[in-house]
């Protein structure tokens, strides 16, 4: 039997004492897992990206699943997945990893003529990069987020003229698009360039993150041929095709799509919205051992 590790993290692992609130989305997964794994002759176990005792040659594989803290360890993040991948395959790749752990991998994606949502790139975030912002954009609302991370961590919502919190990061400003309070985020799931499942995100009354720890719920969806394929132009755009992405992406005033990100590192995949993930996903990783 074939044995495969789950990536996770201190803060997603079970019986872990820092767990966080939205682990069970771990749970959820490997849940969806196991039994297809195990029907194709494979076991998988969640382990820690940074346990210093686990033998990464002792899996024939390993997947990056909620490695959710990468982002305040970053550089030793990806040193850990550069000796993992030495030692096992590792899915996605390092290279592609490293590529997509930096916001500014839109910058390329926009040049292959990917749709974005206008982004100001501000390496010293305070009050006249900001000011300059809301003047670049000609609006009243900014979304400033951090160029390397995730889940909304270190996300602000800011009102010309608000007090700035503390941003001591290089971060990634946007204008405020209503559509994430009234359509939401959809989300299209592809295993090995296939599309598998599709879901509308949307966030609790009053708030505009869709996250799960801020109250956000989820909603499976069967996206149109027109929605599909511009995911689809996205995923196509990289350089080698992952064993997972999740493509985000947000309504604009006119109808169209623009693509928030393209998540290839931890993303959660939404198995209770996806029954066929664990088939799709097992299937993937057998014909990539073979």
């Amino acid at each position: 039997m074939k044995t495969i590790a789950y990536l996770c993290s201190q803060v997603t692992l079970p019986g872990s004492p820092i767990r966080r609130d939205d682990a069970f989305e771990h749970d959820r997964m490997m849940a969806a897992l196991k039994p297809d794994f195990e029907q194709r002759g494979m076991e998988i176990r969640d382990v820690c990206w940074d346990d210093t005792e686990a033998v990464w040659s002792e899996y024939d594989a390993a997947i990056i699943g909620t490695t959710w803290d990468y982002w305040d360890r970053h550089e030793h993040f990806l040193d850990t997945l550069k000796r993992i991948e030495s030692q096992t395959r590792l899915f996605n790749s390092t290279n592609l990893v490293r590529w997509n752990s930096n916001k500014q991998y839109l910058k390329e994606l926009a040049e292959n003529g990917v749709r974005l949502i206008p982004t100001d790139w501000i390496a010293e975030p305070n009050e006249v990069t900001i000011a300059n912002a809301f003047d670049s954009f000609g609006c009243d609302e900014l979304v400033v987020k951090r160029q390397v991370g995730a889940g909304a961590d270190g996300q602000h919502r800011l009102k010309r003229g608000d007090a700035l919190p503390e941003l001591s990061l290089p971060m990634m400003a946007q204008p405020f698009l209503p559509s994430i309070q009234t359509e939401g985020e959809m989300s299209l799931i592809f295993i090995d360039g296939e599309f598998c499942h599709a879901l509308i995100k949307r966030a609790k009354d009053g708030d505009y993150r869709i996250q799960s720890s801020y109250g956000g719920t989820e909603h499976a969806i069967e996206p149109d041929v027109t929605d599909r394929n511009t995911a689809a132009k996205v995923l196509s755009s990289l350089g080698e095709t992952p064993l997972y992405a999740r493509v985000d992406m947000l309504r604009g005033d006119s109808g169209e799509l623009f693509l928030m990100e393209i998540e290839l590192i931890e993303p959660y995949l939404f198995p209770e919205q996806g029954p066929e993930l664990g088939r799709r996903l097992a299937a993937a990783i057998e014909q990539r051992l073979a």
